[in-house]
């Protein structure tokens, strides 16, 4: 016995380890998963033309395998079309994913199933008739529009709203096979945009908005069901049906403004002025009430898990809706930073471009955009712009934030985070006049940097904030000129330069421009190309202002009475005659030639002999048109007018200004240029108002039953709040049978004043009743009292009568 009980324990042992061995193994294949085997040709041939289901599924799955991996398996088809009248579902499965794959290139194979799929469409599963449907309208083979009109037409009226769906997915399908069936198909579409399942009735608007987005008149009685059912619908059918109705409400609702007084107030004490003397107007967006049922049934939607329903909201409120709608949707776009990368890339794009329209909405949502280490630059450039267009509506506080995070990104070791953070401190310098002091201290700071594209960078938006006002940056300008001896970068010296020239006209007598050129004449040869054209435009303005200065010193030519005129009669002259004069004037004093012993005009000789010599052509060709321009000193007005001109004050705006009204969610916005995608999404013009269809068209008809005119149907209902009256209806149902339920005070006190009412009620029907019945008494023994008149009265006559005939 012992010998016994100690094999069994050794095979349980054995059993356990076994069972252990083969868990580990699974886990050790699922790890590391080694593609699969094909087997060869007659093999899956044979598992195909089994008649055991297990094979047949096995052997499909086989196909299905190779099929994926882009083998080749055509041979396959008619042994797989075979089993597609096989009764086992998930063999079904499996031929019509493959009939769809391959039925385009063996179209006469694939006919001969037709027969066994159009079986299918009766079958009791609704999965096998939605299926069947789905790879009817799958089979891209002209010859079977017709069929598959037929089958659609079934699909409509089935009692199962999967089927259904089906049959709405599967008109643009026969659409795309045969465009003659267009007439069907629309009789189709109508009843099932009508139907009151809201996932049948999603799939009918993508099918709606493929085949014919321009027949609005389909919409106008299905507007408020779609409105409403627009809470309830899969994410796809969100997005179909909210562009659906963004086109309808440009086309059907006009955009109706009135004007409205708006006061503001200034004091807060009864002393002080409460309203301002003068009233603005200002221009109000009045919603119409079908538009504003739409836009408040997508404020909800601005709480869905899925980001392309929340952009599409915001675009939405953004071309339809007032601002105060706008204003709900910012916060959930803002939402969308927590997402992964490639979702928050798309997210910022499209909160700048919102941002552009209510900056001053997002300035609580600063701390949002701080940039984080590992955010890409694209996403560190798009957050830096969205903080200089809210930096115009911060809080000082915020402000400092904004500009220390940006000071701090110039020190970055990636040289493009570095340009635009000294780009983004340049536009909050111009966005705002009180931070441009602080701002062009922090951007001089950064001249004297090692790194030649911060110090270039940094001079481009300095040479801009001086332009700005350039009477209070001569300072500026002198500290800059003093930094050429430590700025390597070709740039930023050709910046420097130019900046010194634009103010060598101020304060001629005290200028530094002079001596910067003698300077640089130096090392002229060594200079870059780019800062060589800068001397040599910085000569050219050098040289000018001396001789207008010249001439501002030559004292005025002596004042000349004008001589008489004198008229001369010449008869050889024909054409003299008394009243023509000659007139002898005299003519102006020459000025004086430049003293060619000057420092500035042997400065100006020399550099046109330096520039003479140089390899660059371009620096060739403006030296003689600077020569010939400036070569006759006495006549320096087209000289003038061409290097002394003033600049205009330049203006760096938001990157993303380019992309201001193009849609949001498309990619267009994001590329920046209009392309094919983004004009699809584009929206009409708002229909003129008195051209709008009638809003009567808009009333439903026959809520309550789905598209097959069943009833019994949650009706136009949410799918919360159908749960909730049926919770209520089980409630009262409880009731009826006598369960006990709790009871609050007000339900008791509710039922004791119905009872107290029950009651007198009761009273007076009984009192009512007492009254009729002695009114019925008393009729009654009236009626007593005259039969018995009439019946003395009856005697009375007989005995008359009998007395009479006696005599």
């Amino acid at each position: 016995m012992e010998s016994i009980s100690r094999i069994s324990s050794m095979l349980e042992t054995a059993r356990d380890l076994t069972l252990e061995a083969a868990q580990s193994a699974g886990a050790a294949r699922s790890l590391n998963p080694r593609p699969p085997r094909d087997l060869p040709f007659p093999q899956v041939k044979k598992l195909l033309d089994s008649r055991n289901d297990r094979d047949i599924l096995e052997g499909l799955r086989k196909v299905i395998s190779m099929m994926y991996r882009s083998k080749q398996c055509l041979p396959f088809f008619s042994s797989v079309v075979k089993n597609v009248a096989s009764p086992n579902v998930e063999v079904k499965k499996l031929v019509y994913i493959y009939l769809l794959h391959y039925a385009e290139s063996e179209p006469d194979l694939a006919l001969l199933s037709i027969n066994t799929i159009q079986k299918s469409l009766t079958d009791q599963n609704p999965q096998v008739r939605a299926m069947a449907l789905r790879v009817m309208s799958g089979i891209k083979v002209p010859v079977i529009s017709q069929i598959v009109s037929l089958a659609i037409k079934r699909g409509c009226g089935d009692m199962s709203p999967y089927v259904r769906k089906a049959a709405a997915l599967a008109i643009p399908k026969c659409y795309k096979l045969d465009p003659n069936t267009m007439p069907q198909l629309l009789d189709y579409l109508t009843v099932l945009l009508g139907d009151k399942q809201y996932y049948v009735a999603g799939s009918a608007v993508t099918a709606y908005l493929e085949i014919c987005p321009e027949r609005v008149d389909l919409i106008h009685k299905h507007y408020k069901s779609l409105v409403r059912k627009l809470v309830d619908m899969d994410e796809w059918g969100q997005l179909a049906t909210l562009r659906l109705m963004s086109i309808y409400a440009r086309k059907c609702l006009p955009k109706r403004t009135k004007k409205m007084k708006k006061s503001k107030t200034q004091g807060f004490y009864d002393d002080e002025a409460s309203e301002e003397e003068g009233l603005t107007r200002e221009e109000v967006q009045i919603l119409d009430p079908d538009l504003e049922l739409f836009l408040k049934a997508c404020k909800s939607l601005l709480h869905s898990r899925n980001s392309a329903v929340i952009v599409s909201v915001a675009r939405c409120f953004l071309d339809l809706g007032t601002p105060e709608y706008i204003d709900s949707a910012i916060g959930p776009l803002v939402a969308l930073l927590r997402s992964p990368q490639d979702i928050r890339q798309i997210a910022l794009y499209n909160i700048v471009n919102v941002c552009l329209a209510r900056p001053e909405r997002f300035v609580q949502y600063a701390n949002h955009f701080l940039v984080h280490a590992s955010d890409p630059f694209t996403v560190a450039r798009l957050k830096f712009e969205v903080w200089t267009l809210i930096y115009p509506h911060c809080e000082p506080h915020i402000r400092d934030m904004i500009l220390c995070e940006l000071e701090h990104f110039t020190r970055a070791l990636n040289p493009e985070i570095v340009q635009e953070s000294v780009r983004a401190i340049g536009r909050c310098a111009q966005s705002d006049s009180h931070a441009s002091a602080r701002c062009l201290r922090l951007l001089l700071d950064q001249v004297s940097s090692l790194d030649g594209n911060l110090s270039a960078e940094s001079l481009t938006v300095i040479r801009h904030l001086i332009q700005r006002d350039p009477q209070d940056h001569v300072k500026t300008v002198i500290r800059l000129a003093k930094n050429l001896d430590t700025t390597p970068n070709p740039e930023a010296r050709a910046t420097i330069i130019w900046l010194v020239g634009e103010f060598a006209g101020i304060d001629y007598e005290n200028n530094i421009a002079p001596d910067v050129l003698r300077i640089l004449a130096r090392g002229f040869a060594s200079e870059s190309e780019p800062a060589k054209l800068q001397i040599v435009l910085l000569a050219a303005k050098v040289y000018l202002h001396y001789l207008n200065h010249l001439r501002e010193q030559q004292p005025p030519p002596p004042s000349q009475e004008e001589p008489p005129s004198t008229y001369t009669d010449d008869p050889t002259n024909p054409f003299a005659s008394s009243s023509s004069p000659t007139i002898s004037a005299t003519p102006p004093a020459p000025e004086a030639p430049p003293n060619l012993d000057h420092p500035i005009p042997k400065l100006w000789n020399y550099i046109l002999l330096l520039a003479r010599y140089d390899t660059s052509y371009d620096l060739r060709d403006r030296t003689r048109t600077y020569r010939a321009l400036l070569a006759n000193p006495s006549s320096t007005q087209l000289a003038s007018l061409m290097l002394l001109a003033p600049k205009p004050v330049p203006h760096a705006p938001s990157p993303s200004e380019v992309r201001k009204g193009l849609p949001l969610g498309s990619t267009s916005l994001v590329l920046g240029t209009k392309i094919g995608v983004g004009q699809g999404l584009e929206l009409p013009e708002w229909v003129e108002e008195g051209q709008e269809p009638d809003p009567k068209l808009r009333d439903e008809v026959g809520a309550g039953k789905d598209a097959g005119g069943r009833s019994g149907f949650p009706g136009e209902r949410p799918a919360g709040e159908a749960l909730d009256a049926a919770v209520r209806v089980e409630k009262e149902r409880e009731k009826g049978k006598g369960r006990m339920v709790e009871k609050s005070l007000e339900d008791w006190l509710g039922e004791e004043e119905k009872e107290g009412e029950k009651r007198e009620e009761s009273d007076e029907e009984t009192k009512t009743e007492e009254e009729s019945e002695y009114e019925e008494i008393t009729e009654s023994e009236e009626d007593e009292e005259l039969d018995d008149k009439a019946e003395t009265k009856g005697l009375v006559d007989k005995g008359t009568s009998s007395s009479s005939s006696s005599r």
